[in-house]
């Protein structure tokens, strides 16, 4: 799995949200208790209970007893659709994860010191504050591009770090916040420039802005540096956001080496009030492995 997958996947339901106004209207059954921790699924998650329509998903996540949700690739909907889901979401009492802003797998973007790609890096920010305020958004994923093989990496880092505090005056007036997400160059994003959690918090500390801060994905930094809640702890005042998979297979808690209920457990000791992203798949197909992923989130929050 990887986030390209993920916002193909995110865009895959679009069409089934024409009709959307009477659907919306038709009641929920009991929720379930709700968890611990904002734990956020994805569309397509639970299509085999739910259906096609993301609506329905909304009611199936909200019905589970889960309060919030992520869509990487709300920014790439039909304005429509991003508020017939807004709307829904707001009905439900559900809570707007993340949704990507800027993620360029294939080429060096934030490490540039060039003037017309700071000047596209803050006109994708601006329509990330116009998405952010249609759907009620507090974050979105920054994924500072490819690190450049012919520049000295600190140059690199001071280009990155400029970059990111133009990118953060757009979106401090609105309140929305960058999470800036390390990624794993050893099984899936080989060449990206942000790998690290200490070296995330170093340049989200030098912007200095509210609005640039750490998305801490749980999957890479298991197959990165593991040494996870010590690095949690390390970097604490800087990450706003998580998001989860177990390594290996980047499935759901329970499946792979990765103790998640002493990290969920750690994290709500803290105080943790934000999301927890279930960026990951499903280790089994169909109804089954759906409410697989379901009872492994209910196993490791009963902490």
């Amino acid at each position: 799995m990887d986030r390209r997958s993920f916002m193909s996947g995110s865009i895959a339901g679009a069409a089934a949200l024409s009709g959307l106004a009477s659907a919306s209207a038709q009641p929920t059954s009991p929720m379930k208790t709700a968890f611990q921790l904002k734990y956020a699924p994805h569309f397509g998650m639970f299509r085999h209970h739910a259906g096609d329509d993301p609506l329905d998903q909304l009611r199936f996540i909200a019905d589970e007893g889960f309060t919030a949700l992520e869509d990487n690739g709300m920014k790439g909907r039909p304005v429509d659709q991003q508020e017939a889901i807004a709307r829904e979401m707001s009905r439900l009492g559900l809570t707007m994860g993340v949704f990507v802003a800027h993620a360029d797998f294939g080429n060096v973007t934030f490490a540039r010191p060039v003037a017309e790609v700071r000047d596209d890096l803050v006109r994708q920010m601006r329509e990330a504050v116009e998405v952010a305020q249609r759907v009620n958004a507090t974050w979105c994923t920054v994924v500072p591009g490819r690190y450049d093989q012919r520049l000295a990496w600190d140059l690199q880092t001071a280009n990155v770090i400029d970059n990111l505090r133009a990118c953060a005056e757009v979106c401090e007036p609105s309140g929305l916040v960058m999470v800036l997400e390390p990624l794993n160059a050893y099984r899936d994003h080989p060449g990206l420039f942000l790998t690290r959690i200490p070296q995330a918090a170093m340049i989200c500390r030098a912007v200095g802005s509210p609005s640039c801060r750490i998305l801490d994905d749980l999957y890479h930094q298991q197959i990165t540096e593991g040494n996870l809640i010590p690095n949690i702890d390390a970097a604490w005042d800087e990450i706003a956001y998580f998001q989860i998979g177990d390594n290996p297979g980047r499935n759901e808690p329970t499946t792979g080496e990765i103790n998640y209920r002493n990290v969920f457990r750690h994290i709500h000791g803290k105080g943790f009030t934000g999301i927890v992203g279930m960026e990951h798949g499903n280790s089994r197909g169909g109804k089954p492995g759906e409410r697989a992923v379901i009872d492994a989130y209910r196993a490791c929050d009963s902490f």
